[in-house]
């Protein structure tokens, strides 16, 4: 079986999905090629489902922009389409002098990046808001929310399909060729294909870099090496101390050991750093023993944690484009004007803020497509 269409999008997870609703509107013939049985199967439904404001991200990156443009987006698709979603508002605490420091230089880091609703609060003004939170000092970001991520998927499925886009489920792409005037791709499954197109654009999520490798024509000197990054959650075995998101100082490789609420009210913590050493043999368990550590990190910020409290829940993974230890690379939307195929985009590295910058990261495609 072999066909054409206007364009494919590779992957239904939360991007993926935003891309094809982005090109559907733009009056394309889509097909969203999907390899597992559902949409939003990998990192999508893997985390901590926090709408961020853009406070930590480098100045003029893609991560800052697109987390800022996309905030204000996710919130105004979410009451026009009626999901549901919470601003609880988040507070990044300081327990130590250093770190008061470090938040100053988060705020400033913030403003640069069009943030400026950060409220700063002293020690009396942060406990007054949380009785229970240890801290010298705190910043309040009243933008940053938590949303239900599958129906703000299904949302976007909506869209798509309404303007004419196709959903392939058990469809993995294999392989695929640059032509003059288009891309070939091989896809398998119960119905295996061949299909091609003027637009593809590779949101793959953890598989983006390995597929983008079995695309003859792609210089491989463009594709970035991957590492995988796994977050394991904890939930909290009894009510939740507070009403707020609960945010540590960032760390390297994430944003510390966090306390998010989940719409029902569920408090959980995460995600710690686990570098995985062979990304094809993704293990999603998480290892109860992790949460020894998790006792003396989340201590630091509410002392009256009790021993056995926390219950080892899921695990997510990060799709990384640098080595652990290295600092954390932008986002990589690498169109024509990078590899010079006419309708091509891989879209690397799509880590946290994926989820808040998703419409604007479909937005950005549309214009390195240049599309109306």
């Amino acid at each position: 079986m072999s066909e054409h269409v206007n364009a494919i999008v590779i992957g239904a997870g939360v991007v993926g999905l935003a891309v094809a609703r982005e090109l559907a509107q733009c009056g394309k013939e889509v097909i969203i090629l999907e390899a597992n049985q559902a949409i939003g199967m990998g990192t999508s439904s893997r985390n901590s489902e926090v709408i961020h404001a853009g406070i930590y991200y480098p100045k003029d990156s893609l991560k800052a922009r697109l987390c800022v443009e996309g905030k204000h987006l996710i919130y105004d698709f979410c009451d026009s389409h009626g999901v549901p979603y919470k601003r609880l508002g988040k507070l990044i605490v300081a327990t130590s002098d250093a770190q008061v420091d470090a938040l100053h230089a988060i705020r400033e880091k913030a403003a640069h990046n069009g943030v400026d609703d950060l409220v700063w609060l002293d020690q009396d003004s942060v406990l007054k808001k949380e009785p229970n939170l240890n801290a010298k000092a705190a910043l309040l970001s009243p933008s940053t929310g938590i949303l239900d991520t599958h129906a703000f998927m299904l949302a976007l499925q909506g869209d798509a399909e309404d303007h004419g886009a196709m959903l392939a489920l058990n469809s993995p792409v294999l392989r695929g060729q640059v032509t003059q005037n288009d891309m070939t791709l091989e896809v398998g499954g119960d119905m295996p294909m061949t299909i091609s197109a003027d637009i593809v654009v590779n949101s793959a999520g953890l598989n983006a870099i390995s597929l983008a490798r079995e695309i003859n024509g792609i210089d491989e000197k463009l594709i970035p090496n991957d590492y995988y990054c796994k977050g394991n959650y904890f939930s909290l075995g009894c009510k939740a101390p507070f009403n707020h998101l609960i945010y540590p100082v960032p760390e390297n490789a994430g944003l510390g050991v966090h306390l998010t609420l989940d719409m029902g009210g569920q408090a959980r913590f995460g995600p710690d750093v686990q570098w995985l050493d062979n990304g094809d043999n993704i293990d999603y368990n998480v290892d109860p023993t992790r949460g020894e550590k998790f006792y003396d990190a989340i201590r630091r910020y509410w002392p009256d944690l009790k021993d056995g409290d926390l219950h080892a829940d899921y695990s997510g993974v990060r799709p990384k484009i640098q080595r652990p230890g290295k600092e954390a690379r932008d986002f990589l939307i690498q169109g024509p004007q990078d590899h010079g195929i006419l309708g091509f985009i891989n879209l690397f590295g799509i880590e946290s803020p994926g989820l808040t910058s998703s419409l604007a990261i479909a937005q950005e495609v549309r214009k390195q497509l240049k599309l109306n």
